[in-house]
């Protein structure tokens, strides 16, 4: 289909029945999107499967879900129909807009199943029948184990972010529902991206089906700029206030690495007066949901959030995506600055950044296609001089009620008839103009880094030759202390094993099976640290160790540990079992097995 007919194409002539129709335009909708119109006809026709490429906000929910709709027999009370999602929250928004699009549909009943909520609800909800099944991949299985969900009169299946769904390890959980869904069905499949393992699904599970693609893949949202503010490690917090109180209409998410960060950056720009709220892992499930409904409706205007937890995330007019420091890898980026600048509209993706994440962020741009711009932190004038028209603004855009206030008029007179009009003015503007005004009468100043000082390239160095000889220097390092709540973790590779923070993520994630929490990392030449919740620290170890990468058998021990990185002969631990069938003796009475303190030891000969 080409652009011109893309743009003249209406609802109308897609062929939609006439109670869609209805549904449609009561739901606002005007024109399909580029996505609806390519898809809206080909899955109307029997038979056709289709494998859809589209970024999230691009309308894939009524590209798919109107055509299933209309083949949706109300009679029947089977199952007729599964979409998948990733994560409760799109679980969620999927279902509630397939209720919006069958609203003049008599008989159709969708159901919701999820994760993070009574099972008994939903027992109870598909009891009375279900001809359109909403799920996330685990609640799913959950159901089909129980007897609960039956899938064996289903004729149309939909994958919905089908990368997020990879991603967070569901690929076993899609082989075990595909295995229980009759094969005379149809598939639709779509994905903000086409890995290799999204093709390989494609041809698994889809027999001849056409492929549409809406945008490029890893295009970075064209309607979003780039932004990057360059600070010390230490003033990250100082320069995201002054973004944000230069941005006084902003409405947008904070993306952090680690549940612990977000919490603390949350706690923070509350305490100073800012309206905003943390959404994270630890939250129960009905805090992460009365969270979302807050924001949704714009009472909340900043989400201080880890990736994990806005996973799925789609809210309409996000002005701003603040990453507060850049993620280990890129595709989480591409997902962060892509839930701004949706429908036409434009947004920016700002990152604060020190010195050492620049390699980051040109790895990013080489990915995306787009460089990002350096921005000046904004000075406390330029600041001061933003909110005191946002405060102007707002007087003179004040409705008045005439009705309402004349009759409290009088007295209102009176009490300021003797002030000057200058002064009340100045005191009406101060009210909410005052504190912006005292913090930056004395703010912090934020130096912009020039380049490493002497001292800290020499420090620097030093690291660097401790580490590849091993000495006690580095040794006094490998104990350096975990975050609180975290357990720090000893992996036997480094950065002479090409093994970095893009690497190390995606190195975790496959064999933990989905997306796990992680903490700072400290790479080194020949191995690292990194830090994980203590809560899941042999969960890790276990799925780590004995594992290869690049032909290296991986050793992953607790850092505080004696001995990590090296296997022994016996079950009790004991060193000397190593030497058991070795002619070898060292200086020392009882070595330091670790692997700084083996590179230190020179056997010597008898």
């Amino acid at each position: 289909m080409s652009e011109e007919e893309i743009k003249t194409t209406t609802f109308e002539s897609l062929g939609l029945g006439e109670r869609t129709l209805k549904a449609v335009k009561a739901k606002g909708f005007e024109e399909p999107s580029e996505i609806q119109a390519a898809c809206i006809p080909l899955l109307l026709k029997e038979g056709t499967e289709v494998v859809g490429q589209a970024q999230t906000g691009t309308g894939k929910t009524a590209a798919f879900g109107i055509p299933v709709l209309q083949k949706i027999n109300p009679k029947n009370k089977d199952t007729q129909a599964l979409v998948l999602s990733p994560t409760r929250e799109l679980c969620l928004q999927i279902a509630d807009d397939l209720k919006d699009f069958s609203k003049y549909m008599k008989g159709v009943n969708i159901v919701a199943v999820y994760g993070g909520t009574s099972i008994e609800n939903q027992i109870h909800a598909l009891r009375h029948g279900a001809q359109i099944i909403v799920a996330t991949p685990g609640r799913l299985i959950d159901l089909m184990h129980r007897g609960k969900a039956k899938l064996e009169n289903v004729n149309n299946v939909v994958l919905d972010e089908a990368d997020e769904m990879l991603n967070m390890g569901f690929a076993d959980s899609i082989n075990e529902i595909f295995e229980d869904l009759p094969e005379e069905r149809n598939t639709l499949l779509f994905s903000a991206t086409m890995s290799k393992e999204i093709e390989k699904i494609a041809k698994s599970y889809l027999n001849e089906y056409k492929e549409i693609i809406v945008g490029s893949r890893n295009e970075g949202a064209e309607n979003v700029n780039h932004i990057y503010y360059l600070v010390n490690a230490k003033d990250k917090y100082l320069a995201l206030k002054r973004i944000v109180d230069f941005n006084p209409k902003i409405f947008g998410i904070i993306f952090c690495r680690t549940k612990l960060d977000t919490q603390e950056i949350a706690d923070k720009l509350i305490h100073d007066g800012y309206n905003a709220e943390s959404l994270h892992g630890d939250l129960s499930q009905q805090q992460r949901d009365l969270t979302m409904q807050k924001f949704r409706q714009h009472l909340t205007q900043l989400l201080v959030a880890t990736d994990v937890a806005a996973r799925g995330l789609d809210v309409d007019d996000l002005t701003h995506v603040i990453n507060f420091g850049l993620p280990d890898d890129i595709e989480s980026y591409t997902h962060r600055s892509g839930r701004t600048g949706r429908a036409g509209k434009k947004g920016t993706s700002i990152s604060i950044i020190h010195t050492r994440e620049k390699h980051k962020m040109r790895a990013i741009e080489k990915e995306i296609g787009k460089a990002f711009v350096e921005g000046d932190i904004p000075s406390p004038k330029e600041i001061c001089k933003k909110q005191l028209y946002k405060v102007m603004d707002q007087i003179v855009k004040t409705d008045v009620n005439d009705e309402e206030i004349d009759p409290f008029m009088k007295d209102i007179n009176r009490y300021f008839e003797f002030m000057d009009k200058g002064d009340l003015i100045k005191k009406i503007v101060s009210m909410e103009f005052g504190k912006f005004l005292a913090y930056y009468a004395d703010a912090p100043e934020i130096e912009k880094p020039t380049s490493r000082p002497a001292r800290e390239e020499r420090k620097t160095k030093r690291n660097d030759r401790n580490s590849q000889r091993g000495d006690k220097g580095q040794t006094k390092r490998g104990k350096k202390k975990a975050e609180k709540g975290y357990k720090r973790l000893f992996i036997n590779l480094g950065k002479n094993d090409g093994f970095y923070p893009g690497e190390v993520m995606q190195y975790i994630n496959k064999h933990v099976k989905g997306r796990q929490d992680v903490g700072h990392i400290d790479l080194l030449d020949k191995f690292s640290y990194i830090e994980v919740p203590e809560k899941d620290a042999a969960k890790v170890m276990k799925a780590l160790d004995g594992t290869v990468y690049k032909g290296r058998e991986v050793r992953c021990n607790d850092a505080d540990e004696k001995g990590h990185g090296r296997k022994v002969n016996n079950d009790n631990g004991d060193w000397r079992q190593f030497f058991k069938n070795n002619n070898v003796k060292f200086k020392d009475d009882e070595p330091d097995f670790s692997e700084e303190g083996w590179a230190m030891r020179k056997p010597r000969k008898k």
